[in-house]
């Protein structure tokens, strides 16, 4: 983001928190702190630290940060979070040699949490099922913020580089299909350099839109492929460049505003001075607020299938002639007609679809999701869609659990977000400004 435009926007987002008197303009702006910290936790002998004593020192040092994923969490897991006070956390994947060592603390509530192994690996990295993992935070209603952990090969052999190019080009694909219209936060130890000319970080960077916050707030630019390494001294200083990157990408319904980076702050050192981990942790301050012509509403389901959201692509300036649903039993497909004549559909083929076409100046105005389980999982059992003239459409099979999307006042529905396969397993709703 152009520095002026960052400076309105987080001057925007300050002056709006300071003014805020109402609960609903709370939920419109916020300030997330993030901290990245590879915490060295293999097994004492194997460890370049010792994790045994220093896991307990470093947890109280996480309470001040309202999100951090950490790396190499693996058999000082539980004295890590008898430590530790965040409300959400994920569970272990297990020690070293069963697990991947990837975690997350939490003040936000999250879902549709997944773990990822790589498909590539060499060496020792062999040794445990390393990858990355993906989840979707909610900083508040409908402002949700797809995030990811990762920890790809280690090395600089060239079986490593190349697990390690193969790892990077896994992980850009799966935020290309899973994220496609979202905002995304990657924090990770990712093993790269921007100045090692075998590592592929740019071209995650490049294929996902994704900013890497050092690089913006330190350096200006990327240092170049090829260059001397920016070793870190000790302490080390921001201008230095460490393998654990902080990228992010903000979307048309919530902005993001890096206003803050800091390599080795908080004082995670022990009594003798010594760093608590062989990495530095590494934090951040974003500040973030809701599209002031695009959002999104919570979603409702499942977490199955794969994700999608009409926001995907240029969702500026265009408008709806219809919607196409399909279901019987439960919710099958649903699609949205652009003035254009282009669906927008998800889900799958079955069922009987059901199509309204809107007249002049009418909108979506609300829509009631039923959710229930099918073959044990949480799938949407029926939607039902009402205009701002009054008519309705409705398919699938309402059950019991029901929950209404209402657009605000002054806005419309114009899409669709949730997870789909054969069916739609989880659904939500785009609003558009009228």
């Amino acid at each position: 983001m152009l520095p002026h435009l960052r400076t309105l926007v987080s001057f925007g987002i300050a002056l709006s928190l300071a003014c805020a008197s109402t609960a609903q303009a709370q939920t419109d702006v916020g300030v997330l702190d993030v901290l990245t910290y590879n915490i060295a936790g293999l097994p004492e002998g194997l460890s370049s630290g010792t994790p045994a004593t220093n896991t307990a020192l470093l947890a109280p040092k996480l309470a001040t940060y309202g999100l951090v994923h950490v790396q190499e969490d693996f058999n000082y897991h539980a004295t890590l979070y008898a430590g530790d006070a965040h409300p959400y956390r994920t569970a272990t994947s297990g020690g070293a040699a069963f697990g991947d060592g990837l975690n997350t603390l939490s003040n936000y509530p999250f879902s549709d949490f997944t773990r990822v192994k790589w498909n590539q690996c060499n060496g020792t990295d062999c040794l445990t099922p390393k990858g990355f993992s993906y989840m979707r935070l909610r900083l508040a209603d409908g402002v949700l913020l797809d995030v990811y952990n990762a920890h790809p090969n280690a090395g600089v052999e060239a079986g490593d580089l190349s697990a390690r190019r193969a790892n990077i080009g896994q992980l850009s694909q799966f935020i290309q299909t899973w994220s496609a219209g979202n905002a995304v936060l990657v924090m990770m130890d990712s093993n790269t350099r921007y100045t090692r000319s075998d590592d592929n970080i740019r071209e995650l960077i490049a294929s996902n839109g994704l900013t890497d916050a050092w690089v913006e707030l330190i350096k200006g630019s990327a240092p170049a492929a090829g260059a001397a390494p920016l070793l870190c001294g000790t302490p080390p200083t921001n201008s230095c460049e460490v393998v654990d990157k902080m990228l992010y990408r903000d979307a048309p319904q919530l902005t993001l505003v890096a206003n803050r980076y800091q390599l080795d702050g908080g004082g995670f050192y022990d009594s003798a001075g010594k760093p608590l981990s062989d990495h530095y942790p590494v934090s951040a301050q974003f500040g973030w607020a809701v599209g002031d012509q695009l959002r999104t509403s919570d979603q409702f389901g499942g977490p199955h299938g794969i994700p999608f959201n009409d926001l995907a692509g240029n969702p500026g300036g265009r408008s709806l002639s219809g919607v196409t649903l399909r279901g019987g039993a439960r919710l099958d497909g649903v699609g949205v007609i652009l003035d254009s004549g282009k669906l927008l559909a998800h889900g799958g083929s079955g069922g009987q679809a059901t199509t309204l076409s809107l007249g002049a100046n009418e909108t979506l105005s609300s829509a009631t999701v039923s959710v229930g389980k099918y073959n044990d999982r949480t799938r949407v059992f029926s939607l039902s869609l009402r205009t701002n003239t009054g008519r309705s459409v409705q398919v699938g099979t309402p059950g019991s659990e029901r929950y209404t999307l209402t657009a605000p006042s002054g806005w419309h529905i114009a899409g669709f977000t949730g997870r789909a396969g054969d069916e739609i397993d989880k659904l939500g709703v785009v609003y558009a400004k009228d």
